[in-house]
């Protein structure tokens, strides 16, 4: 079979994030987007049948963590950096084909958590069983704790985010009760579709140069207060965007592969999964620390439409 797929700069454009993982960026979208490609255009695989393969290579990896080894560690190491690219390559074939499904999201979400699971349980089974150690039992459990912290803290926050935002948007309408009024964005949004803004000078001038996308909306900025604080903050987020690497540095995919690859093929399991458990944590509590900033610029925001600023700008 031959699908008419373009060229792999427009698979590019298709299928990669406009943001991702730094791990993803550097070390899994240059292997996976080709072979995206090649999978669209010569096979009649469909993204659950990827998700199935990244599932099964999962508990390969996991078994070859189970024996304890170091050149067992390593093959497990190798095995689970593959089921992390055929991990990343089933969403990329659903976007480049309209393959893709909510059911095969959900069971991707599911496969992901079971993998991490059983790998978790797997390496330190092995290491305990190498060493004696029992600490290796209370990794296990932090190892799964801390990958189900990630994505329940992901999951809250972006919820809290639509909230706000939808009670904004609420208020505006309320505020204005006219037919003709300017869109509203989200000066988070315009900062993130446009990267290459010179945002390396004031918060002004930055908001300037980001509206001009948007040269009718009305911009709320739910991250004043968070900026305000590290000013540094805007010129390294807008260096990192233009290279298409979230600023979430240690997210719950370094996070894994700290654990199920650096740790084993460096033979040394239990310190850098520590290392990586605390860098996870630390990034967590920032995000944490800048949703609670927020809520104050969101608490600001409804208070000026208390004030009738809207209807003045209007």
């Amino acid at each position: 079979m031959r699908r008419d797929i373009p060229d792999l700069a427009e698979v590019r454009r298709l299928t990669q994030k406009k943001r991702d993982a730094w791990w993803t960026v550097l070390l899994v979208d240059p292997v996976a987007t080709p072979l995206v490609r090649l999978t669209a255009k010569y096979t009649r695989i469909t993204p659950n049948q990827l998700t199935w393969g990244a599932f099964l290579l999962g508990l390969v990896s996991a078994a070859f963590f189970a024996l304890g080894d170091w050149r067992w560690l390593i093959a497990g190491a190798v095995v689970y950096h593959l089921s992390f690219i055929l991990d990343c390559m089933d969403g990329k074939v659903a976007r480049l084909t309209g393959q893709g499904s909510v059911f095969g999201a959900w069971l991707d979400f599911v496969f992901d958590r079971v993998r991490v699971a059983a790998c978790s349980v797997a390496l330190m089974a092995g290491q305990y069983q190498r060493t004696g150690e029992t600490f290796y039992i209370w990794l296990a459990a932090a190892v799964i704790g801390c990958d189900a912290l990630r994505y329940i803290n992901s999951l809250e926050t972006f919820k809290v985010r639509h909230t706000m935002r939808k009670q904004i948007k609420a208020r505006l309408r309320e505020a204005r009760r006219a037919e003709n009024e300017r869109e509203l964005a989200f000066m988070e949004d315009l900062l993130r579709e446009n990267p290459e803004a010179d945002i390396e000078q004031d918060l002004r001038t930055a908001a300037a140069e980001v509206t001009q996308a948007a040269p009718q909306a009305q911009v709320v900025d739910l991250h004043q207060e968070f900026r305000r604080r590290f000013p540094l903050y805007l010129r390294v987020r807008s260096f990192l965007l233009r290279h298409r690497v979230r600023p979430h540095l240690i997210s719950g995919i370094e996070f894994q592969m700290g654990v199920f690859m650096i740790g084993p093929i460096v033979d040394s399991v239990m310190t850098t999964t520590i290392v990586s458990g605390v860098l996870l944590l630390v990034f967590e509590l920032a995000i944490v620390y800048k949703l609670l900033l927020s809520t104050r610029d969101f608490t600001r925001t409804l208070d000026s439409f208390d004030r009738g600023d809207v209807a003045k700008a209007a």
